[in-house]
């Protein structure tokens, strides 16, 4: 009852491949018109019959397997039935290697044993513990993990029963030279001294100056009731500001989460993924960490420097860390790659002010909108 199947993925055959998009938009016309959202887009993949051998998908990728077809494939195979069979056969009769991406996805149910870090946030986990390095001299405690989300759950009544604990160990996880020599991945744990945590939400403020004014809040769902139980999370928020995209008023639906640098000029990943704030969404540990239980369907694409193909040993992307109001602000680049990555929000963040609050959607919002209207939910 506390889960929803919240992932949004357009499967597309085309004569001449197949393409996989992983968005943050559900199929109605107002999330694609007036909201900030995320969208990825894989390149078209060949058929497996028009590859040549020295072109297959162990031989291309040049050491660099990101395990994204195995990925969409188990979680396809989640969904149960025969109803997805026709698309699970498309996939495996493709050649999927030129995805550079990461598959970050979840799926219901109490995970236990080598279940448990194929989903969620120990998935993510996982992937960072073994294939994420922080430059070297860095200090792990000092890069900030940055989480941007459209809706919070319910996280408890301190941050540290999950998500200053087994949440943000998750995130904060990486290699380190000293552990790849020894072949042991290395994984921060509670133990070890946690990074900042800085979360951005939209205000009250922000969504009554939205292009859609308070109706934009009908999209992201936060409790008055939830938000009560947990006022710690004010602490950690951040306002939702993006001059530099011209979309500080469309309202975001995107989910975004990366590590940065303290200086914010350089970023180790970027995930974009349907998961808001929420253990539903991301899994929480139970029965002494033995297992992991998941309440709602979601999906996600993780970009990784090391995964680039032209990424020569680079262990993270450079962001331009310009003020917000000023050119470049939020923006992402990798060099000689000719790609560039955009952050959905300014960087550095704008704190909340002490007037401001989180906003909530079952309450009154009486001061007029950018439509002059007010907000009384039933």
């Amino acid at each position: 009852m506390f889960g929803t199947h919240h992932s949004k993925m357009m499967l597309l055959a085309y004569r001449e491949g197949l393409r996989v998009v992983i968005h943050t938009a559900n199929l109605i016309p107002k999330d694609w018109d007036q909201k900030t959202q995320g969208v990825w887009v894989s390149p078209l993949f060949p058929a497996k019959s028009s590859v040549t051998p020295s072109k297959s998908e162990t031989v291309v990728n040049g050491g660099k397997e990101t395990g994204f077809k195995q990925d969409l494939l188990e979680y396809l195979k989640a969904y149960g039935g025969r109803g997805l069979e026709e698309w699970k056969q498309r996939i495996s009769d493709h050649d999927l290697s030129a995805a550079r991406v990461r598959l970050i996805a979840s799926v219901p149910g109490a995970h236990t044993g080598g279940e448990m870090n194929k989903w969620g946030h120990l998935k993510l986990r996982k992937v960072l513990s073994t294939c994420s390095s922080l430059p070297c001299g860095a200090t792990p405690s000092d890069w900030p993990v940055i989480g941007q989300f459209s809706s919070v759950g319910s996280l408890g009544p301190a941050p540290s029963q999950w998500l200053t604990s087994e949440w943000l160990t998750s995130l904060s996880s990486s290699s380190s030279s000293s552990a790849s020599s020894s072949k042991k991945p290395r994984t921060l744990t509670t133990q070890h001294k946690m990074p900042p945590l800085k979360l951005i939400f939209p205000s009250v403020e922000n969504v009554r100056t939205s292009l859609e004014g308070y109706m934009a809040g009908g999209s992201i769902p936060y409790a008055a009731n939830t938000a009560a139980k947990q006022p710690y999370l004010r602490d950690f928020l951040h306002q939702w500001r993006a001059e530099e995209t011209g979309r500080t008023r469309a309202a975001p639906h995107v989910k975004t989460y990366m590590r940065v640098s303290p200086d914010q000029r350089e970023a180790a990943w970027i995930l974009i993924t349907s998961c808001n704030l929420s253990k539903a969404a991301w899994g929480a540990l139970e029965k002494k960490g033995s297992q992991l239980k998941i309440r709602s369907y979601e999906i996600g694409v993780l970009f990784l420097p090391s995964d680039q193909e032209t990424s020569a040993g680079h262990t993270s992307f450079s962001v331009a860390t310009m003020h917000p109001h000023g050119p470049g602000a939020g923006s992402s680049s990798v060099p000689g790659m000719g790609m560039r990555l955009v952050t959905p929000f300014d960087l550095p963040l704008t704190p909340y002010t002490r007037e401001d609050q989180p906003w909530v959607w079952n309450a009154r919002h009486m001061k007029p909108d950018s439509k002059g209207n007010v907000w009384t939910p039933p």
